[in-house]
Formats: C-alpha cells, structure tokens, sequence
C-alpha cells in the first residue's frame, strides 16, 4: 500500500499532517514540561489574550498592572505566542507548496451562501472571533489545546469540550451553509457535490 503525500485536489495528505501534529503536540508536551519547567501544553488561546494586555499596556498600562488575570499570567512573548506566529507562516508556506494560496476577498463557499459583501463577511468574521474567544476562555482553552493537548492526556473535560466544539461547529455550519433546498451540499474538492 502506498501512501500518497497529497490528495487528489493537491492538498496535503490528512493522515499525514495529523501524524505530524500529533508528534508536534508529543515534542511540544516535552520541551515545555521536562526543558521549560512549565506546564502548560500545546495552546493557542492564551496568546491572543496576552497580546490583547500588551497592546492595553501601551496606552494604560496602570490598568494591566491592576489587572488579577495578568498579576497571574504576566504579559510576556513566549513560546505559545511564536507558536501562534508559526501557524500563521506554516500555513502560508504549505498554500505555497501546494499552489493553494490565493487572495480572497470574499470565499467562494461564503460569496455562494451567505452573498459577496466584503463588509458583512468581515463582520460575522470578527463577531465568530469574538464569540470563539469567549467560549474558550470558558473552557479554559482552545479547540487545540484541548483537541490535542488535553486528549493526548486522557483528560475528560478536554474530551466533552472537544464535543462541544465540533457539535456547535456543525450546528452553525449547518445555519450558514445551508441551501434554500434544505440540504447541506458543499463540495469538499472531490469533484461532485
């Protein structure tokens, strides 16, 4: 049996990319618990809040210094937050090798369901992020920390927030995604719908 490294519409191979995760979350659990002391694992949700208390502390910063949460978890540029930067150029670097990048817009999918208004896609955009902030915070981490983090150590809130974040996902997709007809139809790449 041959394995491929990329599937028929030129993306990468899932299997092998969430092999590759899987042994960063491995490497990353590693580095930071036995080379960095720390214990926190393989996150991203923090990072975001962080950064949110930097760029307060440029303008107030008497108001991040009161501030309980970051009395706690300090301000810093750490590794989580490289981490984040690296998602960002990783991504850009695999729709390079792939011949995937492109600059759109508005998404196909989206300009298809929901219309091509760049103002309204940027505004449901920025209240998902806001609304996807929220819940993770709620959960005490992100759908990768807990997804691949959480259930690499058997944790049972990791595995019930995971739920919840793929249930709600498939709730919402099917309210946005769904044709007039009532049938969800999206096309994943294969050709047909």
């Amino acid at each position: 049996m041959k394995i491929e490294l990329k599937t028929r519409d030129g993306g990468w191979n899932p299997y092998i990319a969430g092999g590759l995760a899987g042994i960063l979350a491995v490497v990353s659990a590693f580095a930071t618990t036995r080379l960095l002391g720390s214990t926190s694992y393989l996150g991203a949700s923090t990072t975001f809040v962080r950064f949110a208390g930097f760029l307060q502390s440029l303008v107030a910063a008497e108001r991040v210094e009161l501030n309980e949460y970051f009395e706690r978890t300090g301000v810093t540029v750490n590794w989580q937050f490289m981490l984040v930067i690296g998602i960002f150029f990783g991504a850009l670097i695999s729709s390079l090798t792939d011949k995937s990048f492109r600059l759109e817009k508005v998404p196909p999918l989206w300009s298809e369901y929901v219309g091509t208004s760049i103002f309204k896609r940027a505004l449901w955009a920025f209240t998902g992020g806001i609304v996807a902030m929220i819940g993770a915070r709620m959960a005490s981490g992100c759908p990768s920390g807990h997804g691949l983090s959480g259930t690499m150590q058997l944790s049972v809130s990791a595995f019930v927030a995971l739920a919840m974040f793929f249930g709600c996902g498939l709730i919402v997709a099917n309210l946005f995604y769904r044709k007039r007809t009532g049938k969800i139809t999206i096309n994943n790449g294969g050709g047909k719908e």
